[in-house]
C-alpha cells in the first residue's frame, strides 16, 4: 500500500519543480510564508516545514529580515564529485611530503592560500576579542596565570553545555572536557580508546591531521566509501563491522573536512545504533557544526546516543579563533579515561583563552557573530561556485556544502592536482591537492577550496586563473 507523502513535503516538491523549470531563476524571491498561507491555503506550520525542507536541498536560503531566496546551489549545471571507493586495506601510503610542502606556504603573504584549513583574519571579531581579552586577566585569579582544574574553565563549560540544546544536546558542565583545540580533543579520545596496532573507520577522504595522527599513534586506518554529499556509506560501514576487529570509528557527520558532505539525520541516527550494537566508539568531529546555511543548525550523532559512545568533539578554532585553542569534547562514557589522559598530557587547557571563549559564548557575543559569519560563507560559497563552474573545464564535479568553508572540487582524471600545486604556486596561488586527504592513493583528480577568504576581486581573479591554468595546461 503506498503511502501519500506528507502535505509540506508535497508543498515542497512542488516548489522545487517551479525552481528547475526556472519558473523562479537564481536570485529570485520567493513568496513570503503569510503569501504563501493566503495563496495556498495551508497553514503556516506547513508552509514553514516546507521552506526549511527545501533549504535543506540546497535550493533556497533564507535572508534575515528580508525573506527566501533561490539559492545559486540549485543550478542543474552543478555536477556532485564521484563517491569514494578506497579498497577496504590496512595497507597505507602516506602523502608526509606533499603535506609538507602545502603547509609550508601558510604564511606567505603574497599567496592567496585557498589551501588553508581556517577562516581568515578578516572574518574574525579581533577587536571585541581583544577587549575581552583585557577583561579576563582582570577577572581571573593572579590575572590568568594558575592553573585552571583539570575538567577545564568552569564558566566555558556551562555555556559550551548551554550551547548544546541547539542540536538537542541536554548536558550539564559537568559533562564537558575542555581541550586545546579539536585536534587535542580527538587526541585524547583516540588515546584513550586504543593501543597500538588496532584498527579504525574513517570515511574517505578525511582530514589528514585524523590520518596522521592515527598513525603516530601507531593504528591501523580503514577508509571507508563516502558519498560527497551525505558522507559515511552505511551499507559499507555495516559489512566492515561484520567481519573486521574495530576499536573505533572517527567521523565528521557536518560539514566533513575536506567533502563537505553532512550525513542526513536518519543516517546518523542509524550509525549510532549501528556501533551501539557492537559496543564501538564513535569520536566525532564536529568542528563546523555551527557554520550552517540554513535556518537551524543540525543535529550530531551525539543528539542519538543513548549510551554513551559517543564522544562529540568541538572546537571554535574554525569560527571564532584559530590561535586561541580552545575546544572540548563530551565524551560520554568515556569521561574517566579522557580526563585522565589530558592529565597525563597537558594537566590544564589555556586558562586565560578559555576565560575569553566562555565570556563570548555568556554574553551572546559569539552567537552574534556566528550570524555575520554564516552570511559571509554562504555568499563566499555560492561566488566560488559560480566562478568555479563558469571558467573551470568543463565537467568539473564540486560538492554544494550546506556549511563549513569547504569545497571538493573533482577535475578529468588526467589531471594530477599534487602536479598541478606547483602550477598555480607560480601564479601566488595555493590549493590543497586531494591526495593528502587519503591514505591510499586516490583523489589525485581532485583539490580542496577554501572559500574562507573574503569574497573580492582578487579572490574572483584567482579562481578564473586556476581555471584558465587547467584548462590551457595537460598536467
Amino acid at each position: 500500500m503506498r503511502t501519500e507523502k506528507p502535505l509540506f513535503i508535497q508543498v515542497a516538491d512542488r516548489l522545487e519543480q517551479q525552481i528547475k523549470s526556472e519558473l523562479y531563476a537564481i536570485g529570485d524571491k520567493l513568496p513570503s510564508i503569510r503569501e504563501m498561507v493566503t495563496e495556498t491555503g495551508y497553514s503556516m506550520s506547513t508552509i514553514n516545514k516546507a521552506y526549511y525542507e527545501l533549504e535543506s536541498r540546497s535550493l533556497i536560503t533564507s535572508r534575515p529580515q528580508s525573506g527566501y531566496y533561490v539559492s545559486p546551489l540549485s543550478s542543474p549545471n552543478i555536477i556532485n564529485p564521484t563517491p569514494s571507493r578506497p579498497i577496504i586495506s590496512e595497507e597505507n601510503s602516506e602523502p608526509e611530503d606533499l603535506i609538507d610542502l602545502v603547509y609550508g606556504n601558510m604564511t606567505h603573504e603574497n599567496v592567496t592560500l585557498f589551501s588553508l584549513g581556517f577562516p581568515s583574519n578578516e572574518l574574525l571579531p579581533i577587536p571585541k576579542l581583544n577587549k575581552a581579552m583585557v577583561q579576563a586577566m582582570r577577572d581571573l585569579p593572579n590575572s590568568g596565570t594558575s592553573y585552571e582544574e583539570i575538567q577545564g574553565n568552569y564558566n566555558l563549560r556551562k555555556e559550551i553545555a548551554r550551547a548544546a540544546f541547539s542540536w538537542d544536546g541536554h548536558f550539564t558542565e559537568q559533562d564537558v572536557i575542555t581541550t586545546n583545540g579539536c585536534i587535542s580533543a580527538v587526541s585524547y579520545c583516540l588515546m584513550s580508546l586504543t593501543k597500538p596496532g588496532d584498527t579504525v573507520l574513517t570515511e574517505s577522504p578525511v582530514y589528514f591531521g585524523i590520518l596522521q595522527l592515527a598513525k603516530s599513534l601507531g593504528l591501523h586506518v580503514l577508509e571507508l566509501p563516502t558519498n560527497m554529499t551525505t558522507g559515511i556509506e552505511i551499507d559499507a560501514l555495516k559489512k566492515v563491522l561484520k567481519t573486521t576487529k574495530v576499536k573505533a570509528c572517527i567521523l565528521m557527520s557536518n560539514f566533513s573536512n575536506p567533502s563537505g558532505s553532512m550525513m542526513p539525520e536518519s543516517h546518523k541516527k542509524e550509525v549510532v545504533q549501528l556501533l551501539a550494537f557492537y559496543h564501538i566508539p564513535l569520536i566525532e568531529d564536529d568542528i563546523h557544526g555551527d557554520l550552517y546555511f540554513g535556518s537551524h543548525r543540525p543535529t550530531n550523532c551525539k543528539t542519538f546516543d543513548e549510551s554513551g559512545i559517543v564522544l562529540c568533539c568541538s572546537s571554535v578554532s574554525k569560527s571564532l579563533s584559530p590561535g586561541y585553542r580552545v575546544g572540548w569534547v563530551f565524551p560520554g562514557a568515556f569521561k574517566k579515561e579522557v580526563l585522565r589522559t589530558k592529565l597525563y598530557h597537558s594537566v590544564s587547557a589555556t586558562t586565560l583563552t578559555h576565560q575569553v571563549v566562555g565570556d563570548f559564548l555568556k554574553n551572546g557575543r559569539y552567537e552574534n557573530h556566528l550570524r555575520k559569519i554564516r552570511k559571509i560563507l554562504y555568499h563566499n560559497c555560492t561566488h566560488y561556485i559560480h566562478t568555479i563552474l563558469t571558467h573551470f573545464p568543463e565537467g568539473t564535479k564540486v560538492s554544494q556544502p550546506q556549511g563549513g568553508f569547504f569545497l571538493w572540487v573533482e577535475l578529468d582524471s588526467k589531471i594530477n592536482t599534487a602536479v598541478f600545486y606547483h602550477e598555480a604556486l607560480k601564479h601566488h596561488i595555493s590549493i590543497a591537492p586531494g591526495r593528502i586527504f587519503s591514505f591510499q592513493n586516490q583523489f589525485t583528480n581532485c583539490m580542496r577550496l577554501s572559500f574562507g577568504l573574503p569574497w573580492t576581486p582578487e579572490i574572483q581573479h584567482a579562481i578564473q586563473t586556476l581555471g584558465t591554468l587547467l584548462c590551457q595546461k595537460k598536467i
